[in-house]
């Protein structure tokens, strides 16, 4: 789930909890809003810590195949 995907949910959500007020037998809409509500916060959640964290382990790596490196602080010992 991505951050769109996310913020979708909670919107929608956030619709039926507060703008919807028809009424069904057997499901009530304020309460899936708020589940909805829920899961999208949880998955922002989860977006924003893989953005920010995993990513930029990820690029932090040793070097390329031919000895550079991307990040330029990092130096490599000369053979």
């Amino acid at each position: 789930m991505r951050l769109g995907s996310s913020l979708l949910l909670i919107a929608v959500g956030a619709v039926l909890r507060w703008a919807v007020t028809a009424t069904t037998s057997g499901v009530n809409l304020r309460t899936v809003g708020v589940i909805l509500m829920v899961i999208g916060a949880v998955g922002f959640l989860i977006s924003l810590y893989w953005m920010l964290v995993v990513s930029q382990s990820v690029s932090r790596r040793d070097g390329y195949a031919d000895g550079t490196t991307a990040d330029p602080r990092v130096t490599q010992p000369r053979a």
